[in-house]
């Protein structure tokens, strides 16, 4: 009985040095061992440890969080993978919150929201920000296996006669291999499709359907071209 003890003990003690040393173990160490650069989350700066640091102008695939305190998952380090829980709740319009899951041929967000700036990738469909509500998105193998959560993008209304003082909104899904994110206005003549791949390609294509003819010379000179009655723009990069 003593010896069942006395082994229960080393083992306790053993868990509680692990979990010590877990508690303690710096972030941006975890990051660099992780490799988290690769996998297309960066950080101006990371401090505190990995149960509870923050993180400095993070930013995953191309989309800048701001400074978000972070916590990394210790339960997906043992199956391969790396899950950066995020969050920043001030009581402020850029509250956020989710987490980014990367690993072996595995990739994506969840949980996402809250609203975040989308930097001059979308600028020439004048998209400035992005606001999410339990966005998820999950690619395996290069294919997106898994979307849902709704999606409202903040447009500016660079033309007189559009209908965007409420922006472009829809509900995330995957369509074969790509995410799409069809956003249309209130009263549906704007639309915004926006297809992601697992790499980070992307291609959007803006669509505006109109009778005006002083609007369709406007967008006409702004990049737009006349298809199937609806004066459409379209753009590809990567994030």
């Amino acid at each position: 009985m003593n010896f069942l003890r006395s082994r229960r003990a080393r083992i306790w003690a053993v868990v509680a040095v692990i979990v010590a040393l877990i508690a303690t173990f710096p972030l941006s160490l975890a990051f660099s061992l992780i490799g988290l650069k690769d996998m297309g989350v960066t950080a101006r700066s990371l401090r505190g440890p990995v149960w509870w640091g923050r993180a400095e102008e993070l930013s995953i695939g191309g989309v800048r969080l701001g400074t978000v305190n972070v916590f990394l998952d210790p339960f997906h380090l043992l199956i391969g993978q790396a899950q950066v829980e995020f969050i920043r709740v001030n009581n402020r319009p850029d509250d956020l919150l989710g987490a980014a899951v990367m690993g072996p041929g595995v990739r994506g967000v969840e949980r996402v929201t809250g609203s975040v700036p989308l930097g001059n990738s979308f600028a020439a469909l004048s998209v400035g920000r992005a606001t999410f509500d339990k966005f998820s998105v999950r690619f395996g193998g290069g294919r997106c296996v898994e979307a849902e959560g709704r999606v409202r993008a903040s447009v500016m209304a660079a033309f007189t006669g559009l209908d965007l003082a409420n922006g472009l909104s829809g509900d995330a899904r995957c369509d074969g291999e790509t995410l799409l994110i069809p956003l249309a206005s209130q009263s549906g003549q704007e639309r915004i499709d926006l297809r992601v791949r697992g790499n980070g390609a992307y291609e959007a294509s803006m669509r505006i359907r109109t009778n005006d003819p002083a609007l369709t010379g406007a967008l006409t000179s702004s990049g737009f071209q006349a298809v199937n009655g609806e004066q459409v723009l379209r753009i590809s990069g990567t994030l």
